[in-house]
């Protein structure tokens, strides 16, 4: 296995991990802040618009080379 192909593998394996953990802290920090349904929803969306952002950038990048 070369190096390139660890690193990508790695962070893909990574970055998702990362994303789930970021989703389970919003999912815990809705919770204790009691934001009830609008109010996680909002959290979900706003927050989860940086995650959407990046793989969105990684699609196009890939895309344009």
């Amino acid at each position: 296995m070369s190096e390139s192909v660890f690193s990508q593998i790695s962070m893909l394996v990574l970055l998702t991990g990362l994303i789930v953990w970021m989703g389970f802290i919003v999912w815990d920090l809705a919770k204790k802040s009691q934001a009830g349904r609008f109010g996680t929803i909002a959290l979900f969306t706003i927050l989860g618009a940086g995650v959407v952002g990046f793989i969105v950038k990684t699609v196009l990048v890939e895309i344009m080379q």
